[in-house]
């Protein structure tokens, strides 16, 4: 069954049917687009005066994390616009594209931001991406996302910045639902064997004084923003000369893998329902062209599969849609999750009040507190 209004079918989990065949996520996006307005309310205006009121003595009073991709880009864009002055901070997992290096650095130069870039330690770094292979788990990338999120805590603190700014919509995005993905810190040092050493791991202990001691917020700009995806990509390349990479999270190779052919061939997760179904309810994808594309399976780059697979050392990986394994893979490692390891949900779910909370403070996120301590 699939959604009349977006394109989310019953393969998604805990999606849900009105009579009239809507399903909840739209709803979800409805009241979402109600409590962040972008109608040309003064919300986005409070947040930015707050930001600098509270960094009004720094050299810099937000971070920024940026990819080279088009939403982190834009916000970097928007920020400096907005009268902030951001420090850009970038997480290196050696998966960078020549188009992501090209784009961070023309839109650094010319809006003459700052920045600190963290380089993880390849072998490392490497070796724990091989593991969540060999786990069999959904998540292969979760390294990224949480040392991306370590590194701009970690950049927060050393510059006494009071604000962390992200670049998601889920006008362009979505939200990603609740039962495809976990991470978080001790998740990534249980896959890993505790083998953790270098890499920029998000231990509750550091969180939780980041976000409670140093009073680190997390707040989303582009939520208030009439953030069209197409227009933003315009904006950037007639300003700074920066390039479309030719798909979601295409800059940066080892998250095409992932998306684009690790989720969609072992799991049948097809990420790009998420992100079609945004699309077409802000009216920036018509339904008719996104289904016409979920009819093939997800373009992925020339030789990313072998560049992956080489450099992990592993044969090719062929994953088909039964989830059975062929290659250096163990066909015993059958696909698990994230609750065959150890992880912080049990201390989530029994802190449950306090991150409430912390999210009204915005000092967690949202989705956070509605995805991981229920």
């Amino acid at each position: 069954m699939r959604c009349t209004r977006c394109v989310m079918d019953d393969s998604v989990p805990h999606i849900e049917f009105d009579a009239g065949g809507e399903c909840n996520y739209c709803k979800q996006y409805d009241a979402m687009a109600k409590q962040y307005p972008c109608d040309g309310s003064n919300l986005l205006c409070d947040m930015v005066d707050e930001i600098k009121r509270a960094g009004k003595n720094n050299p810099y009073d937000c971070v920024v994390g940026i990819s080279g991709g088009c939403d982190s880009s834009y916000l970097l864009d928007l920020a400096v616009e907005c009268g902030l002055r951001p420090l850009a901070v970038h997480c290196d997992n050696g998966w960078n594209t020549e188009i992501a290096e090209h784009n961070m650095y023309c839109v650094l130069d010319k809006l003459h931001v700052g920045h600190v870039r963290f380089q993880c330690n390849r072998n490392e770094y490497d070796n724990i991406t091989r593991e969540f292979l060999y786990a069999g788990v959904p998540e292969i990338d979760a390294p990224a996302d949480v040392a991306l999120a370590a590194c701009a805590y970690k950049a927060a603190e050393m510059h006494n910045i009071k604000y962390i700014l992200n670049g998601h919509s889920f006008r362009t995005e979505g939200v990603t639902p609740p039962g495809w993905f976990y991470f978080d810190g001790k998740y990534i040092d249980s896959v890993s064997g505790g083998r953790v050493e270098t890499f920029p791991n998000l231990w509750i202990r550091d969180w939780l004084r980041w976000i409670i001691v140093k009073r680190i917020k997390h707040v989303r700009p582009l939520y208030y923003v009439d953030y069209n995806k197409e227009d933003a990509k315009q904006h950037l390349h007639d300003k700074f000369g920066w390039k479309w990479y030719n798909g979601h999270h295409k800059e940066n190779m080892f998250t095409e893998f992932c998306d684009d052919y690790y989720l969609y061939a072992r799991f049948g997760i097809d990420l790009r329902l998420v992100e079609y179904s945004a699309l077409v309810r802000s009216g920036q994808m018509n339904r008719d062209d996104a289904l016409k594309q979920l009819e093939s399976p997800p373009i992925i780059g020339c030789n990313v599969i072998d560049t992956v697979c080489c450099r992990l050392g592993l044969c090719r990986l062929d994953y088909t849609r039964d989830t059975q394994v062929i290659g250096s893979v163990d066909p015993r490692r059958v696909p698990r999750s994230h609750s065959d390891y150890e992880t912080y949900r049990h201390w989530f779910k029994r802190l449950r009040p306090l991150f409430w909370v912390l999210s009204k403070f915005d000092l967690v996120p949202q989705t956070f507190y509605d995805k991981y301590t229920k």
